[in-house]
C-alpha cells in the first residue's frame, strides 16, 4: 500500500501541462493530462482529464473549470 492510501488522502491530483508522462500513466498520443485519483474502498481509482474536459473533482465539487483552463494557467 502506498502511502498516500496509508494515511487516508482522499483526492490528489497530477497536472501534467506539457504531456511528458510516460504512456502507462497518461496513454497514447501523449497529450497535456491532468489525472485526478480518488480513494476508494482503500485503493485509488484514476480518471483523466484534457483539453475541453470539465474537471471533476470530488474535493472541489464547486469548481467550474476545464482541463485546458488549468493547463493555460501552468505554461
Amino acid at each position: 500500500m502506498g502511502k498516500y492510501e496509508e494515511i487516508k488522502i482522499p483526492e490528489y491530483w497530477i497536472v501534467d501541462y506539457l504531456g511528458l508522462g510516460g504512456i502507462k500513466h497518461i496513454g497514447s498520443p501523449k497529450k497535456p493530462t491532468l489525472s485526478i485519483y480518488n480513494l476508494v474502498n482503500d485503493e485509488y481509482q484514476v480518471t483523466q482529464f484534457r483539453g475541453d474536459d470539465r474537471i471533476i473533482s470530488t474535493a472541489f465539487p464547486e469548481l467550474n473549470l476545464t482541463a485546458q483552463q488549468i493547463f493555460n494557467t501552468t505554461s
